[in-house]
């Protein structure tokens, strides 16, 4: 049977209108589509501010938590600073009356102790800084008084004697000699302050005592 003029403009419409509805349907889908990934990234972007949000206040709190360790921190070693300046300062005063004596005893009369001695330069710095000098006319003893006498303490009073001179030059025409005055002297601290030449003064009970045997001879400087 012979198709008419009419039937093929039926034919033509119908499939028109088929791709239409199936235009309408796809671009619902993508409009649907895009919603959900519209919805979807706004979650994303609400999760990713309150991350952001949760991370600056941890950081906020991690900075208070980090200044108020270092706070404590510094004021530990403030204190830890006095009280270690105010054992130097009872070693200083146990080492002072006892020094004449302990000196005289080893053929050293001492007539004057003087305490803390500092040296500056014309720009008003510290040269040096000696704990306690024992001295007559001729010989002049510079303790260095510690609560807990180290090795770096020796070679620090070492380094001090070498420049007494230079730092104190109203002493140069003496013989200057070298102690290191401990409440707690080790072994062989006592021992390295021995062979470098110095007098060692320690605690011992209520005393304090010199370490040095009668074989003992002090370095001159």
């Amino acid at each position: 049977m012979a198709t008419s003029a009419e039937d093929i403009w039926a034919l033509f419409q119908e499939t028109d209108r088929k791709i239409q509805e199936s235009d309408a349907r796809l671009t619902q889908r993508f409009e649907q589509t895009d919603r959900q990934l519209k919805e979807s990234d706004a979650r994303l972007t609400q999760r990713f501010e309150q991350t952001d949000r949760l991370i600056q206040e941890a950081d906020v709190r991690l900075t208070q938590r980090f200044e108020q360790t270092d706070h404590k921190i510094r004021a530990l070693s403030e204190l830890i600073g006095r009280q270690g300046n105010r054992l130097g300062e009872f070693v200083q005063e146990m080492v002072r009356p006892a020094v004449v004596g302990l000196l005289r005893e080893r053929g050293l009369p001492v007539h004057q102790v003087a305490p803390n001695l500092s040296a500056y330069d014309d720009n008003g710095q510290l040269l040096a800084e000696i704990d306690l000098l024992a001295l007559n006319a001729q010989v002049a003893v510079a303790v260095e008084c510690k609560s807990h006498l180290s090795v770096d303490d020796v070679n620090d009073h070492l380094e001090r004697l070498a420049a007494f001179k230079h730092c104190f030059p109203q002493y140069q025409t003496y013989q200057l000699l070298g102690a290191v005055a401990g409440m707690v002297v080790p072994e062989q601290v006592g021992r390295f302050a021995y062979r470098k030449g110095l007098f060692v003064l320690a605690q011992s009970g209520n005393a304090i005592e010199i370490r040095n045997d009668s074989r003992f001879q002090p370095k001159t400087w």
